[in-house]
């Protein structure tokens, strides 16, 4: 390259996210990535673009908000730039309601979901209709909301590296003996070996995840949330299983037993599950700060480097945002990053 303006360590989500955004203003980039793209917890199968129950409300949940309602146009861009669809769609979801008491919360909380959502999206309690694309619920209703999107993340990976390279950016890959130094800036978004190395500090850890995909071709239905567990079916074909989240672990990219019973409860709960063949599996450490919030912002101490980690189970519904503010700041100069989401407050 001619000339770079950012450096960007780590191609996981945030990382190849910001590239992408700084790419797309003029800058030239360069992605330095000593794995592969993907190689950690961005690798993985699920993709659930899922918000926070419209509740006890938050600076977390207000940006979360904002960034799936950007996703649309800015994961189009993406696709555009780059000739490759990232999976991509605002399905829906549906939960499953266990009870009158679950069923009277979830109504209030449609109400709190007209005035937080900013009328974008609903939240909606529905009677079930018993299809075949709809879970098992004891009370005989569901919730319904229409914020909730999925895309696929190896698919919006590949899409984020191809759309950075047709605006002249640089996406390298492996072992880098040659590199050249840093030029321009440089941001850190290095997942779980990187949270508390790059800061210097105890900043948080990981959490192992486990999930799988089966041979179920739902492409055009609403992903389901149940008790925790997602089920999101893919424009390729695939529906996704997952995912565990585990604090022990023996081995952090096998897996186990755990994600057997993780298989058993999507098809208990889906019984048109029951047939579909496994096709793939995951399994990988996801990057937790010590806050439960992403870590955004400068480095004390090093100037003209940045750290952008801690998506944890969030990591691609808050990525356009978190790229939009980051470049803001490290290219532009204006700083919008939520306070408690800045290094220092870990």
């Amino acid at each position: 390259m001619a000339r770079v303006d950012l450096t960007v360590h780590g191609a996981g989500i945030f990382g190849l996210s910001i590239a992408w955004e700084a790419a797309r203003r003029g800058a030239r980039v360069m992605v330095v990535e000593t794995g592969q793209i993907g190689a950690g917890a961005s690798g993985g199968l699920v993709g659930a673009l899922a918000p926070h129950v419209p509740e006890a409300w938050n600076q977390k949940k207000d940006f979360q908000l904002d960034s799936l309602l950007l996703a649309s146009r800015w994961w189009a861009a993406v696709e555009a730039a780059s000739g490759r669809s990232p999976g991509y769609a605002r399905t829906g979801r549906l939960q499953p309601l266990a009870d009158a008491r679950a069923v009277t919360q979830a109504r209030t909380r449609a109400v709190a979901a007209q005035t937080l959502w900013r009328g974008a999206a609903e939240w909606r309690v529905i009677p079930a209709s018993r299809a075949e694309w709809e879970p098992v619920t004891p009370s005989g209703w569901l919730i319904h909301d229409t914020l909730t999107a999925r895309l696929h993340p190896r698919l919006a990976l590949t899409a984020l590296a191809a759309a950075i390279r047709s605006r002249g950016g640089e996406v390298r890959e492996g072992p880098q003996p040659d590199a050249p130094p840093p030029a321009g800036p440089v941001i850190w978004a290095t997942g779980v070996a990187g949270l508390s190395a790059t800061l210097g500090r105890s900043a948080g850890g990981g959490v192992k995840g486990q999930a799988l995909t089966l041979d179920h071709d739902a492409r055009d239905a609403p992903q389901l949330m149940i008790d925790g567990l997602h089920i999101v079916p893919h424009a390729d074909g695939t529906t996704a299983i997952g995912s565990t989240s585990e604090n022990r672990w023996d081995d952090p990219h096998g897996t186990d037993a755990q994600l057997d019973s993780l298989l058993a409860r999507a098809r208990a709960a889906l019984p048109v599950l029951a047939d579909a063949a496994v096709i793939d599996h995951w399994a990988a450490l996801r990057p937790r700060a010590a806050s439960r919030a992403p870590v955004l912002g400068p480095l004390p101490g090093r100037p003209g480097h940045f750290i952008a980690n801690g998506g944890f189970k969030i990591g691609f519904g808050i990525a356009p945002r978190v790229a939009e503010i980051m470049v803001d700041l490290v290219l532009e100069g204006r700083d919008s990053i939520p306070p408690d989401f800045r290094p220092e407050a870990l």
